[in-house]
């Protein structure tokens, strides 16, 4: 008998698209090629929440990206690198399965780490690795377009894991966007004030703590808009008639050097200096 979780997601759906996701599977899991699986089957898994699907997603390490799509092809699929910031696709007739390799902004990359604490499951019958709920959350805190938000994920994964999450790791991952993770610590809090406890309190006190520094420093030197790296569309006002820099291509040029330090304090520092 399946688990739950996949008897839940394959109910009523086209034989087609199950045959394309389980081959897909198959195929990455008999390539060698390191993978693991988000998405709504992971999602499930760690919240109890079912969200009805189109796709499958994969996450591989960047380095990897091309050996998954050859084992995808051998296995007849037709494979697209939709954008090389973060995303490829690997079609079958209709169907398709999602090959991500960061977050769309391209600071939640794929690294060693994701499958250094990824955990085991099965799906569609084959034995896999889970993304971790700790950098689920750290992908998913960065989507915030008008037409997809996904903090009430985030809510739900604190909600459902935050007991047993390590939260020193959450902290080191946003590094220079600690604001953000701040901002869904807080809307956590509003959904769920009877489990607020779900968040350690040193994490609080932490991100308090950077944000009363932030003020002692006043406003950053620069009028950047740094909104686009969570939507590209609804920042696009700021960037190109109130004459905002633009924040993400600022990030990008910054993001490398910001991110040799990884000790929890070093991300204030460079933030509220430089970022915040």
């Amino acid at each position: 008998m399946p688990p739950l979780g996949e008897e839940i997601a394959t109910r009523d759906r086209n034989p087609d698209e199950l045959d394309a996701r389980a081959a897909a599977v198959r195929a990455l899991a008999g390539s060698g090629v390191p993978f693991l699986v988000a998405g709504a089957y992971a999602y499930f898994e760690y919240t109890g929440i079912f969200r009805d699907t189109k796709d499958l997603d994969v996450f591989v390490r960047e380095r990897d990206v091309e050996g998954a799509f050859r084992s995808l092809e051998e296995a007849g699929f037709r494979t697209e690198l939709v954008d090389p910031i973060w995303i490829g696709k690997a079609w079958q007739g209709d169907w398709f399965v999602d090959l991500i390799f960061s977050s769309g902004n391209g600071v939640a990359a794929v690294d060693d780490v994701w499958f250094d604490h990824a955990r085991p499951a099965r799906v569609m019958g084959v034995e896999v690795l889970l993304a971790p709920p700790e950098e689920m959350i750290w992908s998913k805190s960065f989507v915030a377009e008008r037409e997809r938000f996904d903090g009430a994920d985030v809510n739900h994964l604190i909600l459902s894991r935050g007991e047993e999450m390590d939260w020193s790791r959450v902290l080191r991952r946003f590094d220079r966007y600690w604001e953000v993770l701040f901002a869904h610590v807080l809307f956590f809090r509003f959904a769920y004030p009877g489990h607020r406890s779900k968040v350690p309190g040193w994490l609080v006190e932490e991100l308090t703590a950077r944000a009363l520094r932030q003020e002692e420093e006043g406003d950053h030197p620069a009028p950047i808009c740094r909104g686009n790296l969570l939507s590209r569309v609804q920042y696009r006002h700021d960037l190109e008639e109130r004459g905002f820099q633009d924040g993400r291509s600022w990030d990008e040029r910054h993001r490398v050097g910001a991110r040799t330090r990884d000790d929890g304090g070093a991300a204030g520092n460079v933030s509220s200096g430089g970022g915040g």
